[in-house]
């Protein structure tokens, strides 16, 4: 279908993550030139608005209206008026509302434009030290222990960066579980970015959670980036012992578990990792 040239333009807006002058001028020029701003949070936002002197009107768009609000957008929309999405923080529609919306207004075949701008993803990424070259964003994990479990089994054999979003509150035992899942993998914890308290953790997954163990308090939204699977060179016996009796010390797992985890890492037979551990365990 052809679009009327009347029609209005929906444009994806990203916003700073915490710091107020990571904005772009088109950014700002859009905000105040549109006629409505669909926030997130329309009282989170008016701190933004506020900053740059923005007048224009607000409206709320969340997970909770986004669907019944997304046809009052539309008929906006075909009336001529421009709507800017904005989130609280980042880009719209990545772990934020927004998709809903874009993909109804998409069907309409009318015009979408992306402002670019922040993205914690891409901004914790850039320097994590891990590769770059290829990388999956997951997002928030289920919060149910089974379903958490299973999603990090699904992507044990991926190869390019992981890139997860998690709350202060379940950062630790995700990390844990990834551990546990995934074997001690390089990783990089990204908290509170471009805010006054922002912290950036490199290590191991272990190292990472030693380093939140000591907190007493865990604040701010945390980006985790962990290093995909790497294809092993074949470890003799000798390097397989040495490994297990550390993990053995370091990590509380049952047999099978720890047999699974280190069977994943290095390539070799589950059964041939199990046996060895249970020799170990009879020293």
């Amino acid at each position: 279908m052809d679009r009327q040239d009347s029609s209005g333009t929906l444009y994806i807006v990203s916003t700073p993550l915490g710091n107020l002058e990571d904005i772009t001028f088109r950014a700002i020029k859009i905000l105040k030139q549109v006629d409505i701003i669909a926030a997130e949070d329309t009282r989170h936002s008016k701190k933004l608005l506020a900053h740059y002197g923005i007048l224009t009107n607000m409206v709320s768009c969340h997970e909770h209206n986004e669907t019944s609000k997304t046809p009052q957008f539309i008929a906006h929309l075909k009336t001529g008026r421009d709507i800017a999405l904005i989130s609280d923080a980042g880009t719209p529609g990545i772990s934020d509302p927004g998709y809903k919306l874009v993909t109804a207004v998409a069907k309409q075949n009318l015009p979408i434009i992306p402002i670019p701008g922040c993205s914690a993803a891409i901004a914790g990424l850039s320097v994590s030290g891990l590769p770059t070259d290829s990388f999956l964003f997951l997002g928030f994990l289920p919060r149910k222990q089974q379903k958490l479990l299973q999603a990090i089994e699904a992507i044990s054999d991926q190869r390019a960066t992981l890139i997860f979003y998690e709350s202060p509150r379940r950062i630790k035992a995700l990390i844990d579980s990834m551990r546990n899942i995934l074997g001690d993998r390089n990783a990089f914890l990204a908290r509170e970015i471009t805010k006054l308290h922002e912290e950036y953790i490199r290590g191991s997954l272990s190292d990472i959670l030693t380093t939140l163990e000591k907190k007493e308090i865990i604040k701010g939204e945390c980006s985790l980036f962990v290093q995909g699977r790497i294809e092993q060179e074949a470890i003799d016996e000798g390097q397989l012992e040495k490994i297990l009796r550390k993990r053995i010390t370091t990590m509380d797992l049952g047999t099978s578990d720890l047999a699974g985890q280190i069977s994943r890492e290095f390539a070799v037979s589950k059964k041939q990792v199990y046996d060895m551990i249970l020799k170990l365990n009879q020293e």
